[in-house]
């Protein structure tokens, strides 16, 4: 089967085709493939599939262990303002009492 792009607008993922157009039925968003195809928005989703943006406050859902470091982020940890960037650690942020960290989505969850 053939898979769809979600919304660009509200990111649902039940669009349907009609013709050269993508219509999304929960707020009505039309939009052509090309559209799709100049879209070049960094995509990035926590453990639980929720999409996550620049500026969104995350908690952290697993203990983790900074490297070169004895300090760890605890389970709850929450984390303001982020940064989404390219690689395996797509989330750039700054933890109180840590510092500067790059984190991977999997391990995070949106708050």
């Amino acid at each position: 089967m053939n898979q769809l792009p979600n919304c660009p607008q509200c990111h649902s993922e039940y669009t349907y085709e009609d013709n050269n157009l993508f219509i999304c039925p929960e707020c009505a968003h039309e939009w052509s493939m090309t559209e799709v195809e100049d879209s070049d928005e960094l995509i990035v989703k926590d453990s639980n599939g929720n999409l996550l943006q620049d500026g969104d406050t995350i908690t952290v859902i697993k203990d983790l262990k900074v490297k070169g470091s004895s300090a760890v982020v605890k389970v709850g940890t929450k984390v303001k303002n982020i940064r989404l960037v390219e690689g395996d650690h797509d989330i750039d942020c700054k933890i109180i009492g840590i510092g500067p960290m790059k984190l991977k989505s999997e391990f995070v969850k949106k708050a």
